[in-house]
Formats: structure tokens, sequence, C-alpha cells
């Protein structure tokens, strides 16, 4: 069992002040974050990537490799890379680069992506959505096992027996992300690509069905389903009291929500909704550390993950307070998790 942190390196006005920091800065606070959590012994941190003045990290790769040189141990992944949008070549050489300088430490988390805004930016056809997915995928695989590829598709000129470099020392791990559409998963269960499940609300025991359908495809398929990791990534944040971690962070859950899904026509988030899914068994991880561990737990015990990833924060919370609940999860939520592995308890 792996625990792991992720942003997209929100850059939002503060609720409280109005203040909006720099992309810039948070960029430089997002790579000090991944030290720190380095240092606290934390096993993953994932930068996702977006292409809209709310978010900082449109190139994951370059803040990973930032933080390659100044840690030791951490696994440094992207959550995620828009691969419908990326030449797949690019992205095999940019994490096998972070590969290297980190000594085996980079993963590579390829998905559609949550919004759409890279398509138009990049001269993408939204009506290929599925169909550039799929052609880069499989591109990107035949980088990943192949030092000389050769390739044809639809959706990018061809390549005839030409070398990709630099070549990992092992096989660079890529992983798939499910969004909640079962043909994805049965996708990824399909090629025995490992996956990282998006858990963004909804009863926790709930998604037990996504982790029964990826293991039985991906059994059917001929692949070992015991030797591939189902991770979830979940929306929350901890600290060491509970009233005072929802008092704290739901007034930027409410600006992130209201303004991301606002735009979608979502209605405006309430504190009742905010309390109903941080409640037991729902799946928002906002609470003290017992209360988070206890949802790692069910987590465990119901979907038999391997890996959590908790992302936070959401929106851009003050710098000093982001370090606290790293802390506060690294030290407290984490060994609490592995006391009750131990125990055998929920």
């Amino acid at each position: 069992m792996e625990y792991g942190i992720s942003t997209f390196a929100d850059v939002m006005p503060d609720p409280h002040t109005g203040r909006t920091i720099s992309q810039a800065e948070r960029i430089r606070q997002v790579v000090d974050d991944i030290v720190l959590a380095d240092k606290l012994g934390v096993d993953f941190y994932g930068v996702g990537e977006h292409h809209r003045r709310e978010f900082a990290a449109s190139s994951p790769a370059i803040v990973l490799a930032a933080a390659a040189g100044n840690t030791k141990h951490i696994t440094l992944g992207s959550t995620v890379t828009v691969l419908s949008t990326s030449d797949p070549i690019r992205v095999y050489q940019d994490f096998a680069t972070i590969d290297a300088i980190s000594n085996g430490r980079a993963e590579l988390l390829v998905g559609r992506g949550a919004f759409t805004e890279s398509f138009p930016l990049f001269g993408f056809d939204l009506n290929q959505y599925d169909l550039l997915f799929d052609e880069r995928l499989e591109l990107l695989l035949k980088a990943r096992d192949n030092e000389f590829v050769t390739w044809r598709g639809k959706t990018r000129s061809p390549i005839d027996n030409l070398g990709v470099y630099p070549r990992t020392e092992k096989p660079l791990n890529i992983s798939m992300a499910l969004g909640g559409s079962r043909s994805t998963v049965i996708k990824a269960a399909k090629l025995g690509l490992p996956v990282v499940l998006a858990m963004l609300g909804g009863n926790i025991v709930d998604f037990c069905n996504y982790a029964k359908l990826y293991r039985a495809v991906a059994q059917e398929s001929g692949h070992d389903s015991d030797k591939l990791k189902f991770s979830v990534h979940a929306h929350g944040f901890v600290l060491n009291n509970s009233k005072e971690t929802a008092d704290t962070f739901f007034p930027y859950i409410q600006y992130y929500r209201n303004h991301l899904l606002g735009e979608r026509g979502f209605p405006p988030y309430t504190r009742s909704d905010f309390d109903y899914a941080r409640s037991s068994g729902q799946g928002l991880f906002v609470g003290g550390p017992e209360e988070v561990a206890d949802k790692i737990m069910l987590l465990i015990n119901h979907l038999n993950i391997d890996r959590f990833i908790i992302q936070m924060p959401l929106a851009t919370m003050p710098h000093d307070i982001v370090k606290e609940a790293i802390s506060v999860y690294a030290t407290k939520v984490i060994p609490l998790v592995k006391e009750k592995i131990k125990a055998g308890t929920i």
C-alpha cells in the first residue's frame, strides 16, 4: 500500500482576501511541497496538466524535473498528462528524462483530461476525441517497449523504424486514468495497464464495481490482475482537528466548485453539500487524521487498492496551511492507516 499527494497547481483568488498569487509563485510552492513530502516519507507526488488561468502546471514534466534533483525517495508522476493533445514520442522522452534525473522514480499517468481547452490550443479536433487518445496511447506504448518505432495512424505522421531516446533503465511506469466510463475501464484492463480511478464524490463502496470489472477483464485478457496496481485519486484535506479542517477548507472548495462547475451549470455548492460529502462513507476525504484514515481503510477493504492519492489543496490556500496539511497527512494519517492494516480493522 502506497500513499500519495497530487495537485493541479491551482491559482485562484483567496476567498478571504481576494488576493491571487502569480502562477510562477504557485509553481515554486509545488516544488517546495514535493521536497517536503519526500522528507516526510510520502510515497508519491503527482502534478496534473491543465491549460487555463486557474492552474499553473501546463507542463507537469518540467515541474517534476525541477523536483527530481532535490528529492531522494518519492515517486514523481503526472496526474494526468492529457495524451490526446500531446505528442506521445515527446511525452515518452520527457518522462524518460525525469526517470534518469530521479534514478528511476518517474511515472506517467495518461488520460483524456477533465477539460478540453488543450484541443483548440494545440489545434486538435474534438470530433476525434476518442481516436486521438487511442492512437497516441498505442504509439506511446510502442515507444516504451521498443527502441526503434514503426507506426501508422490517422492523426499523426507515420514513423518508419526511428529510434526514440533516451531509453529508461527499466520500462517506464505508465498508468491510465479512469473517470467513471466502463469502456475506459475495459480498455485499460485489456491492455494490462495499471489504473488510477478519480473518485470525485459519491459513496465510496459504490466504486467497487469499477475495481471488480477491471480485475475481471484483465484476468480474462491474460494479465495477472493481482500484479496490476489499482489506485484511487480523491479530493481531500486534513489537519489535526476535524472541525478546524472543515471550517478552514470549506471556503476554498466552495470557490473551486462554484467557479469551475458553475460554468457547467451546476448549482451553488453549500455548506450542507460539503458536510454530507465529507460524512462517513462519502468520497470527500476531509477531516481529522482518524476520519481520513478510516475512509482510506474503506478503499482498501472494498476496492483492494494499492495506492491512495489525495488531491490537496483545492483552489489556492495559504502555503503555510498547505504545508501543515502535508505534514499531518504524512505523520499522522499514513501511520494510522498502517496500524489499522496491521490490526485488520476498519
